[in-house]
């Protein structure tokens, strides 16, 4: 494909993210499948997002939700055909959304036929290369090369039965690859080229501070400069080969970068890198208005010296979500304090869900919606013998795992047939069929915001200003006199004069806003 213009279209676009397997089934297998989607995308398009994200839809054992990929040029089975896929892309451009797949380049499945060739072959292999394959530790190699610690809980290297061991920072069945090897880099450059010939328009990457390692593979040490698999010097060549790639097609980047040090998170963003990060400092944060302002502040000082557009998340197919979380005591969200049985008042939590809602919408650069964040649904609770996530599993049974936030959507009162996860007692509440009819549910909200940020000015990518505001409110301009207020205090606050009340989460109180309530004002 010849080079051409790019189209700066991400810079303040509304993604949504579509979690196949548990977004529509088309079938009736209770497995979410592109038949579902193909048949939902007029939906997809009236709801008035801009590009649908894919979770891995590839060829997978499904150890890890689809992130163990077996084949990138394969569909899945259970989801459909590459056929499909090629024809989902071209009907989705059609109703003006794009398409945006998921990359997971720092390791495959266990069963993809490099780690199964670098099983056959033993050690001191070629096959062997393209892995972490390392001696053990110990007196008779016992003991793993080192004690590296897990993204999920449990240990990271699998030891094979000629005696070596292997890394894996996820699951055993998702083995490290070695990004040092430049077959490693040669085939996902060609993954990258496959799928922008079939019309894709930007690429998600998984866990794209991890690929490279250190080669001596040292342990581990709190405080050392240098970290021997997060944030290595040696990953930023790599994205600016593969930015080359993006750029003859015309193609885009957002990159999961979970990094505390905002000057080593923008160096991902440089013009020749990634176009754009995924905010996870947002995502995390309490439902406050002191912190809520100063992740906004950061978020925008750390983009701002790349000229990167920032991104706006509350909930994805990892986090517990939105209204649960704001229904809690504790707002914000962090792995290691997810439990079974945390008390959650829902209706507190999905009136700061509205309310989030016109602050992520109205904030600069782009957005991304999670399947079912626009019907308010809330995190679900699984029983113990439906668990499938391996976080659950590899936490000893203390954390519920992420499955709570991957039920499939409820699109009628009428439950899916045998769902692969079953959706809880009462969802009928939440049934898109139901919601669109009613002019004050939540996806009536989401309809109404997203139609005014396609079409009214002051949206999207740009700047912002802080207004005055009593503490507790946020309040802030952006060009052409919109005005974004959000009540985060106990008492009800005096809006700013204004011309016209665009949007309100909910009602107003004789003219004031309400606690938890947030309004879109044109000044």
């Amino acid at each position: 494909m010849a080079a051409h213009e790019s189209d700066d279209w991400w810079r303040s676009a509304a993604i949504y993210q579509v979690y196949v397997r548990s977004f529509a089934d088309g079938d009736g297998d209770g497995t979410g499948d592109l038949a579902g989607v193909r048949a939902n995308l007029p939906y997809l398009a009236e709801l008035g997002v801009d590009a649908l994200w894919f979770t891995p839809w590839y060829l997978s054992p499904l150890a890890d939700g689809g992130y163990d990929v077996a084949d990138y040029r394969t569909i899945d089975p259970a989801f459909g055909t590459l056929a499909e896929a090629e024809k989902l892309i071209v009907e989705a451009r059609a109703l003006n959304m794009r398409t945006i797949v998921d990359i997971v380049p720092n390791h495959i499945s266990d069963q993809h036929i490099w780690f199964q060739a670098a099983l056959a072959a033993g050690p001191g292999s070629p096959e062997r290369e393209l892995f972490h394959f390392r001696p053990g530790r110990g007196e008779h190699g016992e003991l793993p090369p080192n004690a590296w610690p897990s993204q999920f809980a449990g240990e990271t290297w699998t030891r094979v039965e000629d005696g070596e061991w292997y890394l894996h920072l996820f699951t055993p069945q998702q083995p490290d690859l070695n990004w040092a090897h430049p077959a490693v880099r040669e085939e996902h450059e060609d993954v990258l080229r496959f799928w922008f010939e079939r019309g894709v328009a930007g690429v998600r990457i998984d866990s794209a501070a991890l690929l490279a390692k250190d080669p001596e593979l040292p342990e581990f040490v709190e405080g050392v400069d240098r970290h021997p698999y997060i944030d290595r010097d040696e990953l930023h060549d790599i994205y600016r080969s593969w930015r080359a790639i993006a750029d003859e097609f015309g193609a885009v980047f957002v990159g999961e970068v979970w990094l505390p040090d905002s000057e080593r998170f923008a160096r991902y963003l440089r013009p020749d890198e990634l176009h754009t990060a995924f905010n996870f400092t947002f995502l995390t944060c309490p439902w406050d208005a002191a912190l809520l302002r100063a992740s906004i502040d950061d978020t925008l000082a750390e983009h701002a010296p790349v000229g990167a557009p920032a991104t706006w998340v509350l909930c994805n197919h990892d986090v517990t979500r939105t209204v649960t979380r704001y229904g809690r005591q504790d707002t914000g969200f962090d792995f290691a304090t997810k439990r079974f049985g945390t008390p959650t008042d829902l209706a507190l939590g999905t009136r700061r869900a509205r309310a989030a809602a016109l602050l992520s919408l109205a904030l600069p650069g782009s957005v991304y919606l999670y399947q079912g964040e626009e019907l308010g649904l809330p995190e679900a609770d699984i029983a113990l013998d439906r668990i499938q996530d391996p976080m659950h599993f590899r936490s000893g049974g203390v954390d519920p795992g992420r499955d709570g936030c991957r039920v499939p959507l409820p699109w009628t009162a009428e439950p899916w047939t045998t769902p692969w996860l079953p959706q809880p007692p009462g969802w009928e509440r939440y049934a898109a069929d139901r919601q669109a009819g009613d002019p004050s549910s939540m996806l009536a909200l989401y309809r109404r915001a997203l139609l005014l940020r396609r079409t009214q000015p002051g949206f999207g990518d740009g700047e912002l200003t802080w207004l005055a505001a009593p503490d507790g409110v946020l309040a802030f301009a952006r060009e052409d006199g919109l005005r974004c207020v959000v009540n985060l205090g106990e008492e009800p606050a005096v809006l700013p004069a204004h011309r016209s009340l665009l949007l309100a989460s909910g009602p107003l109180a004789d003219g004031l806003l309400p606690k938890d309530t947030a309004v879109w004002l044109r000044a």
